[in-house]
Formats: C-alpha cells, sequence, structure tokens
C-alpha cells in the first residue's frame, strides 16, 4: 500500500501539497519504537514518553544547523519604531526593509546601542521604590529615546555612491559598515521581546527572517525526508548516553552514527544543483567549460 492515500483531485484542490515530503514526529517516534525497541534490539525497553522528549530534542538541535527552519515575517513598522519578538523566535537571520521595487534592503544591527531599564531618581538622585519596596523604572530609557531622535531621516534609499559635486570622496575610508549606508538599523532587546529600528524606518515594510526550533505547534513539528535517519540516530543515541549501565563503546557507535547521518542529511539538504553552480562561477567571471 502507498504512503499517499488521498486521490489527486483531492491533493491538487487541497491545503496540504508539498507534505509528501515530510514525516510527522508522531511518525517519527512510532517508527523508532518499531524499529529501535524490543528484545534483540538496540534498546530493549524504553518508554514512550521517553522517545517523545528525545525526538523534541532532537528535533530542536537538528533546527538550528541541519533543518535550518528559517521562518519569515512581513510587518509595517509604525509611530513606536517596535515589532514584538515572534513567538517560536531562537535567533534572526536576517532583517530587511522592501523598496519601491521589492528589492530587499538588509537592516544592519546597531551595536552600540540598547535599551537598559531606566531607574526612577528624587532630586537627590536616591532611587524611588514603589508601595511593594521594590525600585520603580521607566517605560523607556533615555539611550532608547536619543536613538530615536538621532537617527530621523527622509531618506530610504540605498545610497551606493556620491554625486559628481560632492567633495567628500575617500572620506568614508575605514567606516564602520553599520554607519556606511541608509539602509537604516535595529537592535534587539530580549528581556522585553522587541525589536528596535531607527526612525528612518517609520512606515517602512519589514521583512524579519529568523530561525525556529520548530517546537511551537504540533503542525510545525514535522521532519524533511531527507534528516529522518538523522533523527533516529539522534534519539538512540539521545536514550543510550543518558543512561547509567550502557557500554561506552556502545554510545560510542551510535554517536558516529549520529554524526555520519547528520552529516549525510545536510549534504542532502543543501540542494546543490550543477547548473546554479555553474550559473555563479559564470557570474564570477570563470571561465567553465563544458
Amino acid at each position: 500500500m502507498g504512503l499517499f492515500t488521498g486521490t489527486e483531485q483531492s491533493y491538487y484542490e487541497g491545503s496540504d501539497q508539498g507534505n509528501y515530503q515530510f514525516v510527522s514526529l508522531n511518525d517519527i517516534i512510532t517508527n523508532f519504537v518499531i524499529i529501535y525497541v524490543g528484545e534483540d534490539k538496540a534498546i530493549s525497553k524504553v518508554k514512550r514518553l521517553d522517545v517523545a522528549f528525545h525526538a523534541q530534542r532532537a528535533l530542536q538541535e537538528l533546527s538550528y544547523d541541519t533543518l535550518r527552519s528559517e521562518k519569515s515575517q512581513e510587518i509595517e513598522v509604525g509611530p513606536a519604531l517596535t515589532v514584538p519578538i515572534p513567538h517560536d523566535f531562537v535567533n534572526y537571520v536576517k532583517l530587511t526593509w522592501m523598496d519601491n521595487s521589492g528589492i530587499e534592503r538588509v537592516i544592519h544591527p546597531a551595536r552600540k546601542t540598547s535599551n537598559p531599564k531606566a531607574l526612577l531618581q528624587d532630586g537627590n538622585f536616591d532611587y524611588l521604590f514603589d508601595g511593594s519596596g521594590n525600585l520603580t523604572a521607566a517605560a523607556d530609557s533615555e539611550t532608547w529615546g536619543k536613538y530615536k531622535a538621532s537617527t530621523a531621516s527622509d531618506s530610504t534609499e540605498e545610497k551606493d555612491s556620491y554625486p559628481e559635486e560632492d567633495q567628500s570622496y575617500g572620506r568614508r575610508f575605514g567606516i564602520d559598515p553599520q554607519f556606511a549606508h541608509n539602509n537604516g538599523s535595529f537592535f534587539i532587546d530580549p528581556i522585553k521581546s522587541k525589536f528596535y529600528f531607527s526612525s528612518d524606518l517609520t512606515n517602512a515594510v519589514v521583512t524579519i527572517k529568523y530561525i525556529s526550533d520548530s517546537l511551537a505547534t504540533d503542525a510545525e513539528m514535522q521532519i524533511h525526508k531527507f534528516a529522518e535517519e538523522a533523527m533516529y540516530k539522534s534519539i538512540a543515541y539521545g536514550i543510550l548516553s543518558a543512561r547509567a549501565n550502557v557500554p561506552e563503546y556502545i554510545i560510542g557507535r551510535f554517536k558516529r552514527e549520529r554524526a555520519a547521518a547528520i552529516r549525510q542529511a545536510k549534504l542532502r539538504l543543501s540542494n546543490l544543483k550543477i547548473e546554479e553552480i555553474n550559473q555563479i562561477m559564470k557570474g564570477k567571471s570563470k571561465q567553465i567549460k563544458h
């Protein structure tokens, strides 16, 4: 019996196109128990709950470097110049704003500013406390306020050259790249879980590309078939390495098998095509012989 049980019409008229390339985490757990657990198998006995835990940990780790579970959100920056961090955010890949031609312009991080907790003080510079004896703080810091005020600009066009009448040729030599463009800037406040943007990005359409750990919802907990074997090896290694009486050579064997499976998954998921490599090399003015 085939793995695809529907009709071609139900597939093309439905909403799950492309899902055949993925395996759900629940199926991974079920398959693992069938393949690895039992008498005369790698793991004689294990609770399904333990398998589920190590499966989620394996998916989490693989999502960072192998599966590269990247997501994106497009949002317009309002007058507050802040955007909440996505609910399943782990780290950002890059932030861009869209120009009138639909081209994405990279927004570089501002590494020399932040929004620290601004403690309130009285006229004698002593700290102020609330009724419970806790320190009081302002909603936003003076650092953030000055950052907003100093980055105002009417232009959101990337400038790559000087006009002929400009007399500042060569003056940008050695400048820090984050100050060498007009694409705006941002920084992240992990405590308040927000992106903070410079004021020249007001009303700009910004795309946030970020890495997720793929554990946010049941629908997201699925694995590409290219990485299925890496999941099984990672789960087996996680279970065996957590036990006290497993011989070291057994643990070492599964560790090596896990590493080999992850390398194979990375190669498969790299999706390199000869035609694309050929085109890139031509773009680098390299002579390609067929």
